[in-house]
């Protein structure tokens, strides 16, 4: 059976076909410049490229151009779109109307659509998009969504309500959501998988870390709590995100610079972060070779990320009673063997010990690299097979 996932943002289309009897991808690539002018990059499992400009002015064409080359370019992975059994398709935003994955109808996409408030960079392209695919495959082609959120819908009102009042929960929905929870599940269940032990009797700290970051705490298999909140700029110092900030500050910077909210927001996810505190980049790499020859600044900002790592592990341990493993993934989580080092130095109390030797070899791999006894390990992970595998048990299910 072949799926075919999906994840469109606001300008892009990426994608990937997997053969689900084996879970090998098949083709993968991005769509990208939508509504600008547009290109598409395209690779075949065998090393066959495709990469050309392409004109899109919508989702829809986007999706044009990848049935074409699919199908018909010089790098074509297959014959016939019907030889794919179902798309599935990831949405960053499921709010409270969405705890699990669920079959698209047309009903279910203009309700993600209308949570497009609360995700104004995602909701919407997404909507397009599945929108596009409906008018491009034939209507005996399922399609599924598999939300980012839905993983952390488990989280308890004490974890996930903020201190405003109540009101503005029951108007406005304004309360922690939890992203990257897609990634959160496919890889606290692979470690769980790897242990040889079951997740309901795990208490897990899973540390996604990228350009975008976020800690989630995954007990007995699920979400207690989550560091990204009501949106992804909250809780740990990211590439250009801002992390967890006093508010007053915000109020107090947008009277200093004279910002409109909306300049506000662009301030502190787009310009802030590691960019913004070393002046150097939102790249980890470049921040490290920095802060290595000596910039003070690049030192700062790495020194930041690697104490707030530090301290979500600990809370999260004190929120579970404890601590089984901690697990690293995403693309600093799986690579950055010094931030793993120094984000859990002196958690000894823990249990919890690096091999450094052994740490600094792993790049990517799925490896523990611990010797106390709380087990830690980088896990690498895969969203799109996660979500293959969702479409799959959903059009397959009696």
């Amino acid at each position: 059976m072949l799926i075919l996932v999906i994840n469109a943002g606001s300008s892009s289309l990426k994608y990937q076909l997997l053969n689900m009897e084996d879970e090998s991808v098949l083709a993968k690539g991005n769509c990208d410049r939508i509504g600008i002018d547009g290109h598409i990059k395209h690779t075949a499992s065998d090393g066959r490229t495709y990469d050309k400009d392409s004109d899109f002015p919508t989702h829809t064409e986007a999706f044009e151009k990848l049935v074409e080359v699919l199908t018909e370019s010089d790098a074509k992975v297959i014959d016939s779109m019907s030889e794919i059994s179902a798309v599935g398709h990831r949405i960053v935003q499921g709010a409270e109307r969405f705890s699990k994955t669920v079959l698209v109808t047309d009903e279910i996409i203009q309700a993600i659509d209308d949570l497009q408030e609360l995700a104004p960079v995602h909701n919407h392209p997404h909507a397009l998009a599945l929108w596009a695919c409906k008018k491009v495959l034939p209507a005996s082609v399922p399609q599924a969504v598999v939300f980012d959120t839905a993983f952390h819908q488990t989280m308890p009102e004490e974890a996930f309500m903020f201190g405003l009042p109540y009101e503005d929960y029951e108007q406005f929905k304004v309360r922690k959501y939890g992203f990257h929870g897609t990634s959160h599940r496919f890889v606290s269940q692979a470690l769980a998988d790897t242990m040889g032990k079951d997740i309901k009797t795990l208490k897990i700290i899973s540390c996604h870390l990228g350009n975008g970051s976020s800690i989630t705490a995954v007990k007995n298999g699920e979400c207690i709590d989550t560091s990204m909140g009501f949106t992804p700029l909250d809780g740990l110092l990211m590439g250009t995100r801002t992390g967890s900030v006093d508010p007053s500050a915000v109020t107090f910077v947008m009277q200093k610079h004279n910002f409109t909210p909306s300049e506000m927001s662009d301030y502190m996810n787009k310009k802030s972060g590691l960019l913004g505190v070393s002046g150097i980049s939102s790249d980890n790499r470049d921040v490290g070779t920095a802060a290595d020859d000596g910039n003070k600044r690049a030192a700062l900002a790495k020194k930041m990320l690697n104490y707030q790592i530090k301290k979500f592990i600990g809370s999260y341990a004190a929120a579970m009673g404890g601590v089984d493993a901690v697990l690293f993934t995403g693309g600093i989580g799986e690579n950055a063997s010094d931030v793993r080092e120094m984000a859990t130095e002196g958690l000894e109390f823990l249990g919890i010990t690096i091999d450094k030797a052994l740490n600094k070899t792993i790049h990517g791999d799925l490896k523990k690299i611990s010797t106390g006894k709380t087990e830690v390990w980088v896990v690498p992970t895969n969203e799109e097979l996660l979500i293959a595998r969702d479409t799959l048990a959903l059009v397959t299910a009696d």
